[in-house]
């Protein structure tokens, strides 16, 4: 069973999404203003794609090993 990670609200995995990567900022500001509206995803303004937040994700139960850039959960050792 993998556990939610303390700071999965403010921190991506990076190798999922990273400041690197083009409209970061913009998106990270999207998904903090999606958690406090309480709603279950945002439009990325970068791609114009739907992303889930980390919350609905984390309260959603269990990981669902797609690769979902807010994941919430420990990334499982290999």
């Amino acid at each position: 069973m993998r556990h939610v990670r303390g700071d999965h609200q403010d921190a991506p995995l990076t190798g999922r999404y990273s400041p690197q990567q083009r409209g970061f900022e913009a998106g990270m500001a999207a998904h903090a203003a999606a958690v406090a509206s309480g709603l279950p995803g945002y439009r990325d303004p970068a791609t114009g794609l739907t992303v889930f937040t980390s919350v609905f994700l984390a309260e959603r139960g269990y990981c669902c090993e797609s690769g979902c850039r807010h994941c919430p959960y420990e990334v499982a050792p290999r």
